[in-house]
C-alpha cells in the first residue's frame, strides 16, 4: 500500500478548501461590506481542511484498503494592498515639501536600506518614485503549484507544498540583494556581553551600532526608554538572564487589566457552555485571545518571552480563526505554546499532538485505520519538525498517518480510540515500532515516542535553528550560526533556553545590526511602545452604554487595524504561519496605512487608551527646529536621523533648522512626529 502513487492533489483556496467538500459556508472570500477582511465564520465541521476522507482509493489498491486525504499545500502570494490609503494632511499649497512626499521618501528609504540595494524595494513603492521597474515581478521566482502527483519515495522538497517558506522568498532577486549585506560568519563567546564587546559591526545600516539598542530591538517588540535604561543599568548578561526567567517578572498594569476580557479565564467546557452569553457581550473568545496577545506584546515586561510566543505561534501554527478556535485556541496558547515557549520543544510538540485545537484544525479527529487523513502527519514533518527538506518521503508521511490514527477529540477532550488505530509495524525516517498492541496506553505511547523522535531529529535541530536565526539575526542567517544553534539544540535535547543563550553569545547576532525589517504587526506594536501609550482610558473617552470596557474595545481596535494591514497574532489561515523575511511583506499600501495609524496615535485619537501629548514627548523641547527634530528622534527612535532625513522632516513643517519653534513645533508637532515614525530607523529592527 505504501509503495503506490499518490493521486493528483488539488490546489486549495485561502482556507485550505480543495473543492471536494464544504464548498461555500466557511473560509476566505472576497471582502464585502459585511466581511471587510474577507473572513466568514465557517459552518463546516472543522474549518480549514476537508473534514472527511477522500472517497477515492489509491490506484490499484485493494477494495477494502485505507482511503487517504492529503490536501496539497497552498501557493499564496505575499500580501499586496491595491491602491494607497489617503495620507492625512497632504501637501498644503504653502509648503514646498509636502507631507506625502516626505513620508513616501522616508518610507522608500526604509524599504531599501536593510538590503543596501534598490532591488529590495517593493514594486509598489518604486512606482511612487516613477521607476519603470515597478511593473516587473516582485520576486522573480517560479514555483510549482503542487498539483502534480508525488510517487511514493519521492522527496517532498522536489514538489514544494508551501511556497511561503522563507527560503522561497529569499531566493528572489530582492532576496539576493539583501544577502549581499548580511554577516557571513562568526564565532561564539563566553557570554552575550563578551560577544557584544568583541564584535565589530561592518554591515551597511542607518541604525546606531549600539549593542544595547540592538538587543532591545531584537529581544523585545520595540525599544522604550525604560527597556534601554534597564539594559544599561543591569548589563546585557543580567538582563538576558532575567528575561529567560519570565515567571519571576511581575505582571504589568495592562496584564492585570486582561481580567477585563471575560473569556480568557474560562475553561474549554465553560467556553462551550457560555458561548451565547459571551457573544451577547461581544466577547468572542478566539478574538479576545488575539487581543490579549497584542496587549502583552505592547505592555508586558516579559518581552523576550512574548517574542518567543510569537515565534512558536508561527512555527507550530494553529490559526485563531478556524472553526473550533473559539473553544480550543486559547487553551492551545496557554497549555502548549506558553507553557513550553522557553522550555522543551519535544514536549511542546507532544503536547500539541494531543491537544483538541491541533487535532481538529488538521482533521486528525477524522482519521481512522480504514480511512486515513494525512493532514497532521504531513504537517508534523513538513512544518513542525524536520522541514520539507528534512529527508522524509511520501512513504514516511503515509506511515506516520497510519501510526497516528486513533487520536481524536470527544466531548471537548483528547481521546485515543483504539478501535480506529492502525495496528502493524511502521518505519518513519529511521524510527521503527512494532505498533502491535491493542492496549490504548501502549499504542498512544508509541505515537508519543515517534513525535519525540522527529522533534529530536538532526533535521529538526537545523530547521529550528534556521528559523530562530532568521527571527533574531537576519533574513539570510550565516551557516556558521545555524550550525552552532543546531548543535546546542541536539546536545540539550531540544531545550530552548540554551539555544537562545548560544545565539546571544554569538558574534553573528551582534554583527547583524539593521538586518531585519519590521513586519506590519511589529511596526504597529513598536509604535505603541515607543509612544508610551497607557492602557488606561483617556479622560475624554465616552464609553457610552457599551458592555465592553474601554481597554477591551481598544485592544479590539488594534486587532482590527492589524487585520487591515495583513498580519495579526495567529492570523495566517494555513498551517505554515507567517513568513519572517522582508520580501514577503513589501506592500506600499500597508506601509502607508501604518503611517496613518501612527499619526492617529501621535494625535491621541484612539481614546480607549491614554497618550502623551506630542508636545510633551520631549521633556524640555529645544527652541530651534533642527535641535527639536534631533531631540524628538532621540526620543522616538533612540538616535539622530541622517542629514537628508532631517531635512525631509523639517520640510514637513516648512521650517529651516535655525527657525525658532515652540513646544508644538509651531503647530506641526504631530506631523513631524509621524514623519519620524515613517523613517527607516523605526521600520528596521
Amino acid at each position: 500500500m505504501a509503495d503506490q502513487n499518490v493521486p493528483p492533489r488539488r490546489p486549495r483556496d485561502d482556507r485550505g478548501w480543495d473543492g471536494r467538500q464544504h464548498p461555500t459556508p466557511g473560509g476566505y472570500h472576497e471582502p464585502t461590506p459585511s466581511a471587510p477582511y474577507g473572513y466568514v465564520s465557517p459552518e463546516a465541521p472543522h474549518g480549514g481542511y476537508p473534514a472527511q476522507p477522500d472517497s477515492r482509493a489509491y490506484p490499484g489498491s485493494a477494495p477494502r484498503g485505507p482511503q487517504w486525504v492529503g490536501p496539497d499545500g497552498l501557493d499564496r502570494p505575499a500580501p499586496v494592498v491595491s491602491g494607497l490609503p489617503e495620507l492625512d494632511g497632504d501637501d498644503e499649497p504653502a509648503r514646498p515639501v509636502g507631507r506625502r512626499r516626505a513620508l513616501v521618501t522616508l518610507g522608500g528609504t526604509a524599504a531599501v536600506v536593510a538590503g543596501g540595494a534598490a532591488l529590495a524595494m517593493t514594486p509598489q513603492v518604486r512606482g511612487l518614485f516613477g521607476d519603470d521597474a515597478a511593473a516587473g515581478d516582485a520576486t522573480g521566482t517560479t514555483v510549482t503549484d503542487g498539483t502534480a502527483a508525488r510517487p511514493s519515495g519521492q522527496q517532498p522538497s522536489t514538489v514544494r507544498t508551501y511556497t511561503e517558506q522563507n527560503e522561497s522568498y529569499m531566493g528572489s532577486r530582492a532576496g539576493e540583494a539583501l544577502k549581499k549585506n548580511a554577516p557571513s560568519g562568526g564565532r561564539s563567546f563566553s557570554g552575550p556581553a563578551a560577544a557584544a564587546a568583541e564584535t565589530k559591526v561592518t554591515v551597511k545600516t542607518v541604525l546606531a551600532k549600539d549593542p544595547v539598542l540592538h538587543l532591545a530591538r531584537r529581544a523585545t517588540f520595540g525599544p522604550t526608554p525604560e527597556v534601554v535604561a534597564d539594559i544599561r543599568r543591569m548589563g546585557i548578561d543580567a538582563w538576558i538572564r532575567a528575561q529567560l526567567e519570565p515567571e519571576k517578572i511581575a505582571p504589568s498594569r495592562a496584564e492585570l487589566k486582561l481580567a477585563e476580557l471575560p473569556s480568557l479565564k474560562l475553561s474549554v467546557p465553560q467556553l462551550r457552555d457560555q458561548r451565547d452569553q459571551l457573544n451577547e457581550r461581544g466577547a468572542q473568545p478566539e478574538r479576545e485571545m488575539v487581543d490579549a496577545t497584542l496587549a502583552r506584546q505592547i505592555w508586558s515586561k516579559r518581552q523576550l518571552f512574548e517574542v518567543m510566543v510569537d515565534f512558536w505561534n508561527d512555527f507550530l501554527h494553529v490559526a485563531a480563526d478556524f472553526d473550533g478556535g473559539e473553544v480550543y485556541r486559547n487553551s492551545f496558547d496557554v497549555d502548549v505554546i506558553r507553557t513550553h515557549a522557553l522550555g522543551s520543544y519535544p514536549q511542546m510538540l507532544v503536547a500539541a499532538n494531543k491537544h483538541p485545537a491541533l487535532l481538529l484544525y488538521l482533521n486528525q479527529n477524522d482519521s481512522r485505520a480504514d480511512a486515513v487523513n494525512e493532514n497532521l502527519a504531513r504537517e508534523n514533518l513538513e512544518l513542525y519538525s524536520v522541514g520539507v527538506d528534512g529527508g522524509y518521503t511520501e512513504k514516511d508521511v503515509r506511515q506516520a498517518a497510519l501510526l497516528q490514527t486513533g487520536r481524536g477529540v470527544n466531548d471537548g477532550k483528547y481521546v485515543f480510540r483504539a478501535d480506529r488505530h492502525y495496528v502493524g509495524k511502521v518505519k518513519i525516517l529511521g524510527f521503527t515500532h512494532a505498533n502491535n498492541s491493542q492496549d490504548p496506553k501502549k499504542a498512544d505511547a508509541a505515537i508519543d515516542a515517534y513525535i519525540t523522535y522527529i522533534a529530536l531529529h538532526p533535521s529538526t535541530a537545523r530547521y529550528v535553528a534556521q528559523s530562530l536565526a532568521t527571527r533574531f539575526v537576519s533574513d539570510t542567517p550565516p551557516k556558521s550560526l545555524v550550525d552552532r544553534l543546531a548543535k546546542t539544540y541536539t546536545a540539550n535535547k531540544g531545550m530552548i533556553r540554551p539555544v537562545l543563550m548560544t545565539l546571544f553569545s554569538s558574534s553573528e547576532f551582534w554583527a547583524a545590526v539593521g538586518q531585519k525589517v519590521r513586519r506590519p504587526m511589529e511596526y504597529l506594536v513598536a509604535t505603541y511602545r515607543t509612544l508610551g501609550v497607557s492602557p488606561e482610558a483617556s479622560p475624554k473617552h465616552d464609553n457610552g452604554d457599551n458592555k465592553r470596557t474601554p481597554f477591551a474595545r481598544g485592544l479590539r481596535q488594534i486587532h482590527d487595524k492589524l487585520r487591515e494591514l495583513g498580519q495579526f497574532p495567529m492570523g495566517q489561515p494555513t498551517p505554515d504561519g507567517y513568513p519572517d523575511v522582508y520580501v514577503a511583506w513589501t506592500s506600499a499600501g500597508a506601509m502607508v496605512n501604518g503611517w496613518n495609524e501612527a499619526g492617529e496615535l501621535v494625535a491621541g485619537n484612539r481614546t480607549q487608551f491614554t497618550y502623551a501629548k506630542p508636545e510633551k514627548l520631549v521633556a524640555k523641547p529645544p527652541a530651534t527646529a533642527g535641535a527639536y527634530v534631533d531631540a524628538l528622534a532621540q526620543r522616538l527612535v533612540q538616535q539622530k536621523l541622517s542629514a537628508r532625513e532631517k531635512a525631509l522632516i523639517l520640510g514637513v513643517a516648512d521650517l529651516p533648522a535655525t527657525a525658532k519653534v515652540d513646544a508644538t513645533f509651531n503647530g506641526a508637532i504631530t506631523a513631524v512626529a509621524r514623519a519620524i515614525l515613517a523613517s527607516p530607523q523605526h521600520h528596521i529592527r
